[in-house]
This record gives structure tokens, sequence and C-alpha cells, in this order.
């Protein structure tokens, strides 16, 4: 595999031309990695991106939060289809709404309680569906304060106890096990974590799967003496491409410890520590000659976990929605906390497995070519540009395998 000029070439378009600032790629392929850094950490310059550059990872937090909850599985700390009630009481006794764009008190009690499956593979009944923003579910997520803002900041904004007091107060959109909606069981992972471990979900986390990984630059917030490699984020005006300050560096919402460890959403990491957990994946939960995680853990969690109807719900949903992802997020399965490729509906093969994020990044690895691929922006997908920077990465990278 040679990508290093034609994909450099690639990326340098969106860079030149101005409309991302800068990024980071990382392409490993059976054991060789190649790393490409262009452009600035601001629009207007100063500091070049960088190898040790720290991003937002936005929902390509996802498969690696999900990673706690395996180790509990692993240890029968947990199994897949306890009730979440013994440490989530504020979920037990759900009311299930009787049209999901119903009206909120029109309910009927669920039929069954959640579980750990649930969470895992985002079916308890709840989530955020921007395919439906008038509905009054949606709505009273962000009156509730459950989140932030729904056209910016999508990150929980109380603490862990004061976050599910709020979730208890909702009904469910559908019957836990139905079907498959976004991000909202992933946040609550974290707490589950947090609850059984006695630990916080962060402290958890490090000692089980970052420091064991070596990824010392991931993290929920990005300490003073690392700010100066964390970049603003930009959501570009979507009318005049104009860079506008989603999120400063200095002072913003990373530049300290959060009220909630967003494990939908909250990570801020590197190519290279991120490199060292989906390769840790490829090798069947193994880091060297540490195990992470068994390898029956990591084929579940890479492997499509809905049935055919909810499968066809979420392709339904993600074709619906591809006006809003610029065509991302079409992959048919869905694992635990990341997409698995059951069709080929682009130059990725099926198998392949990650996620991508609304800061402008992406994050997946390749059983059958021993990939891993991580392209890294700060330009908010407010515009197509990172979205479509996504789609020309991957396009390149599989080309480059047959180079």
């Amino acid at each position: 595999m040679r990508p290093s000029n034609r994909l450099r070439e690639v990326l340098a378009r969106y860079v030149d031309s101005g409309r991302i600032p800068g990024l980071v790629a990382l392409v490993s392929h059976r054991g060789e990695t190649h790393v490409e850094a262009l452009g600035t950490m601001r629009h207007d310059g100063g500091a070049p991106m960088s190898r040790d550059t720290i991003f937002r990872m936005a929902s390509t937090t996802k498969p690696v939060a999900a990673a706690a909850t395996m180790v509990l599985l692993d240890e029968c700390r947990l199994r897949l289809d306890d009730a979440v009630d013994r440490w989530l009481p504020e979920l037990a006794d759900r009311q299930v709404l009787r049209r999901p764009d119903g009206p909120l008190d029109d309910t009927v009690p669920a039929l069954r309680p959640i579980t750990v499956r649930h969470l895992l593979t985002s079916t308890l009944g709840l989530g955020i569906d921007m395919t439906a923003k008038d509905s009054p579910i949606l709505g009273a997520l962000f009156e509730q304060g459950v989140y932030g803002q729904a056209d910016g900041w999508l990150l929980p904004e109380p603490g862990p106890d004061e976050w599910m007091r709020r979730l208890g107060t909702l009904p469910l959109a559908y019957q836990p096990g139905e079907r498959w909606q976004y991000n909202l069981g992933d946040d609550i992972l974290g707490v589950l974590v947090a609850r059984v471990t006695g630990q916080p979900f962060e402290t958890f986390l490090r000692e089980r799967i970052f420091e064991p990984l070596g990824m010392k630059d991931t993290g929920f917030h990005v300490p003073a003496d690392k700010i100066h490699r964390f970049p603003p984020l930009y959501a570009p005006n979507a009318e005049t491409g104009e860079f506008t300050v989603e999120d400063p560096a200095e002072g913003g919402h990373h530049s300290r410890p959060p009220a909630f460890p967003s494990s939908g959403g909250g990570l801020d990491s590197t190519v290279d520590d991120y490199h060292a957990y989906f390769r840790m994946l490829l090798n069947g939960g193994m880091h060297g000659d540490q195990r992470i995680l068994s390898r029956p853990a990591v084929q579940l969690m890479t492997t499509n976990q809905l049935p055919p109807e909810q499968r066809a719900a979420r392709e339904a949903w993600a074709r619906e929605a591809a006006h809003l992802g610029y065509g991302l997020a079409q992959h048919g399965g869905w694992g635990f906390g990341m997409a698995v490729r059951t069709y080929r509906g682009d130059y990725a093969p099926v198998g392949q497995f990650g996620w991508d994020g609304g800061a402008g990044t992406t994050t997946y690895a390749d059983p059958e070519n021993q990939l891993v691929g991580i392209l890294l922006t700060q330009t908010g997908m407010s515009t197509p540009d990172s979205a479509q920077a996504i789609h020309d990465f991957w396009t390149t990278v599989y080309q480059a395998i047959d180079a």
C-alpha cells in the first residue's frame, strides 16, 4: 500500500482551498503506518497541525467508551440481558409513547425492562432523531436540558445523577428492544459503568483501557499543559462559509473536567492513541502481550447486533438523514457503540467497523485488509466540507491498497 502522495494530494485540496484549516490523517495497513498532518490549528494561521494534535473526537468516542462495559462483561460483573434497574433505578418501570411522535402523556407501560444489551445496541427505546425535530419527545430532551442546543452543542449539561433524574421524567419513544435509536444509550453506559464499579467513569476507562494501551493524550478534557496542542472547534456558516468558533480551546468546554463525562461524544484524543485502540480490536483484544478485552468480547462488539427488521429501520434512518450527515452513516448494521458494514455501499468492504463524529472525525478498522484509518479535523458538519473530506479519505485509502 502506498497512500502517501495521492492521499496527501486529495486532503490538501481541502486545506489549500481554505475549507478546512487543518487535519491529521493516519492509515495503518498490515503493520505499516503512514501519517499526514496538513494546515494549521486555527483558520487564520498560527501553529501547524502535527501528529500529536489533540482533537474533540465527538461521536467517535462511542467505539472506545463501549470497551469499559465490555471489561465488566468479561469479568461477569454485568451480563448482557441483566435489567439495568438495579444500578439505574431512574430507568425502572418505564412508560412508552403510544406513538413515537405523539404527546408525552399518551403512554402505555413498558413490556420489558431496559437491559445492558439494549444500552450497548442503542435499542433502549429512546434516542436523538434529528429527522423528527418536531416530535414532542425530541423537544423534551432539549427542554429538560438532557442535551445542549438542538442546533449546536449536543453533550449532556448536568452531572450524571441529575442527568439521569431528568431522563427518568421522560417516557420512551419505543418499547425497549424494539428499535435502534441514536446516541442516548451510549451516554447512559458511562453512568452504568461508574455505578457498577464505584469509580468515576473516566477513572475506570483510564485504568483499564487508556493506560494499558498507552493512550496518554486521551480523556474528557485537555489539561492546561497540553492546551497548546488543541485547536478550536469550528462550525462554518452554512451560507457564507465563514469560520465560527463553536468551542474555543482556551476557556472552552474541553479546557476543564466536564460535569458529565460523555461516553457518547466527549473524548479528546490523537491519531496515535486511537490507532492503538483500533489495532487492539483488530488483534482480538491484545496489545502486545497484554490482553485488554477477550477475543469473544471484541467479536461481539464488532458484529452486527440488529435483527433484520431493526437493521432495515436503521438503514431507512441513514437514508432519510443522508442530507444531514452529507452521506455518512450508511453502513447497515450496528454492533456495540459503532457501525458494522453489512452491505457494500461504497469503497469499504463488509465487516468494516467504526464510526464518524460531528466535529469532523472518522475512525474505522477493516479486518479483511488489516487496516485502520483515522481522519481528524475540527471543522464541524454545518457545511459538507469535513464530511466530503471523510468520503475522499476513504475512497483514496481503499484505492491505495491495490496500488
